[in-house]
């Protein structure tokens, strides 16, 4: 299931006069209180995107050349107590702090605490996907020293590009484990930043991306081990041993979510009046004889019971 988007805004259809004025009050209610400055002959021409994902929020924003900014006195007046990870996709960027400035192009990570000051600019057209993590989670579940100063990731070495290339094939299909997988990622940068490097979170990372993709294709009835494999360019062996570390088989896990969709659709009022045989269908399974047996064994009763003691 995707994330459930929370609000969308354009600046296309603003007078260009006003479009200053009307980004900056969007992202006061939406995301963050901050000041923004064009240098297109144009003006600000931006669009964003926020999706929620539990308690942790993702914004995808695009725009042409511009800076936003948080200076001590909006951060005093519209007070934030979040960390961003803000994953550029396009463009290059500058990032200036109270300890220095940071060079990010696409690719890049910039983790920072929403506390303290800041300018962002872009100095042609971009795209950034953001994850606002409340601080005390992200203390909580990531980095229990907070983020005293800014940091890219991204180029630190080849394990820590993988970790943010992972973080990006989550946070493009937004879904229902992406929370979850978020703060695992930037758990996982913050050790491996730290020295901490372990051979079980490599296992950990692909897991994140397999099921992930897993959770994105069950509608494929052609989905294999074989293809996630190949997604993650690794064998069929090794991907077993990366579900194995989860205490289950890659057939397994994608067999489970699709009864366990296929259980949710039977259970839901909303779905009614959908056939057994389309629900089947939907989750990826060809044949109803073999998608019913497998039903009952995993949860004790037919499609037809489920249904029923739904209504």
């Amino acid at each position: 299931m995707p994330a459930p988007m929370i609000s969308e805004a354009s600046t296309e259809e603003v007078d260009p006069r006003d479009r200053i004025e009307f980004w900056e009050d969007y992202n006061r209610r939406a995301l963050v209180g901050l000041s923004c400055t064009s240098y297109s002959e144009d003006g600000l021409l931006a669009r964003q995107a926020n999706f929620r994902l539990g308690d942790v929020r993702l914004a995808d924003i695009s725009g042409n050349a511009h800076a936003v900014e948080r200076t001590p006195q909006v951060a005093r007046s519209a007070p934030k107590d979040s960390v961003f990870a803000t994953l550029l996709v396009e463009g290059e960027a500058v990032f200036l702090h109270e300890h220095g400035c940071l060079a990010a192009t696409a690719g890049d990570l910039v983790l920072y605490d929403t506390r303290r000051p800041y300018l962002f600019g872009f100095s042609s057209s971009m795209r950034q996907l953001l994850v606002d993590v409340p601080r005390d989670l992200f203390v909580e579940r990531c980095m229990a020293g907070g983020v005293p100063a800014p940091v890219l990731f991204g180029r630190g070495t080849a394990r820590e590009g993988e970790l943010v290339v992972a973080l990006r094939s989550v946070l493009e299909k937004p879904g229902a484990q992406s929370r979850g997988n978020v703060l695992d990622l930037l758990r996982m940068l913050a050790t491996e930043r730290s020295g901490g490097r372990s051979a079980p979170a490599a296992y950990q990372t692909q897991l994140i991306v397999a099921e992930d993709y897993v959770e994105r294709h069950l509608h494929d009835p052609r989905l294999t081990p074989g293809q996630v494999a190949g997604v993650l360019g690794v064998s069929v062996r090794h991907l077993g041993r990366i579900f194995e570390a989860a205490g289950t088989t890659p057939a397994r896990h994608i067999l489970e979510r699709r009864l366990q969709r296929a259980h949710d659709d039977l259970a839901s009022p909303r779905t009614a009046r959908t056939t057994i045989a389309d629900v089947a269908y939907r989750w990826g399974f060809s044949s109803q004889a073999h998608f019913a047996r497998h039903f009952r064994a995993r949860f004790g009763r037919t499609p037809s019971e489920t249904r029923a003691s739904a209504r």
